[in-house]
């Protein structure tokens, strides 16, 4: 099982939006922290004020966004984005083709890439 952390600027807001994604919500501890669940996958949303939210020592802000990211098959590229566009995603470009597929990257809603990636069949 792996487990990825993004922060977020809204923990109700991602939820709404990794619902879309199939996730469901297993624990929500308090107001700025969330924890969800698809498959193997656990995903932490952290919002303000949770512990990995807090300025470094060196100053440093984390804060959402980048380009890393993780990836969720869908069996229909254009299915799964009509439904993210209705809970307000971004999408950085149309689906670009690859030799193995489909791919667009799509952001929640703090900027968090995640990219949708439909199998040549």
């Amino acid at each position: 099982m792996a487990t990825v952390r993004y922060l977020v600027k809204d923990v109700d807001s991602a939820i709404s939006f990794y619902s879309a994604l199939g996730f469901e919500l297993a624990d929500r501890p308090g107001p700025p922290f969330a924890v969800m669940k698809k498959a193997d996958l656990t995903l932490w949303v952290s919002g303000p004020g949770a512990s990995a939210s807090r300025t470094l020592p060196d100053g440093s802000e984390p804060r959402p966004g980048g380009w890393n990211r993780f990836v969720i098959e869908v069996s229909d590229i254009e299915a799964a984005m009509r439904e993210l566009l209705s809970k307000g995603a971004h999408f950085r470009s149309e689906p670009i083709a690859g030799p193995g597929g489909r791919q667009v990257l799509c952001e929640d809603p703090s900027g968090n890439p995640i990219e949708l990636f439909e199998a040549k069949k």
